[in-house]
């Protein structure tokens, strides 16, 4: 009977799925480059795809200070999220709107990094792999940065511009909005209902 796995195998497994899931990335990026329409996003696309190598080999000196030998596993959840967003890129969308798209599907994929990368500097140091633990810190480090990076260009005027061009009648809402009545103040109301009152016991 084979003995069971350890927190050691969980843990090369692991590097084996986000190492594929880099790989994947590599591909993805060029694409996501091309599509986009901001030459700040363009830009942050490009910076990551030139850090995505470095995590590569980043990884590959994990396995070797492990003494593991470099080997992907076929990594599902990373290449869903692809697929999601080389869908997204193949609608029909306005520049704003797609750049909009492309910010979001890129911080799927950061978010699905982090969480990997999360756990494997935990486990890594948990198990006293401290060379591990800090290669693998740094590239969290990196994947962080790209999503707060991605998140300032969003909130820096793509997505409010696209906003605005999918709903421009509200920006004349207010001129159009009828003023409403006024509204009797509740002590002048109570004075009129008594002096409706007093004439009619006269």
């Amino acid at each position: 009977m084979a003995s069971a796995g350890t927190l050691h195998d969980a843990f090369i497994d692991e590097l084996r799925d986000a190492y594929h899931a880099e790989k994947q990335v590599t591909k993805a990026l060029p694409k996501m480059i091309k599509a986009a329409s901001s030459d700040e996003l363009r830009e942050a696309f490009e910076n990551h795809l030139e850090e995505t190598k470095g995590q590569i080999a980043r990884l590959e000196e994990v396995f070797a200070s492990l003494d593991e030998k470099v080997k992907a596993k076929k990594c599902d959840g990373m290449a869903g999220i692809l697929e999601e967003g080389k869908s997204a890129m193949e609608e029909d969308f306005d520049d704003l709107t797609m750049d909009a798209t492309l910010i979001a599907s890129a911080q799927r994929v950061e978010h699905y990094e982090m969480a990997a990368y999360g756990t494997l500097v935990a486990w890594a140091e948990a198990m006293g792999h401290t060379e591990a633990a800090e290669l693998l810190q740094a590239t969290l480090d990196e994947e962080k940065a790209a999503d707060e990076k991605l998140t300032e260009i969003a909130q820096g005027g793509i997505n409010t511009e696209a906003a605005a061009a999918a709903h421009p009648e509200q920006d004349g809402e207010d001129e159009d909005e009828p003023t409403p009545a006024p509204v009797a103040k509740r002590g002048a109301a109570k004075a009129v209902s008594a002096g409706k009152t007093k004439t009619s016991r006269r």
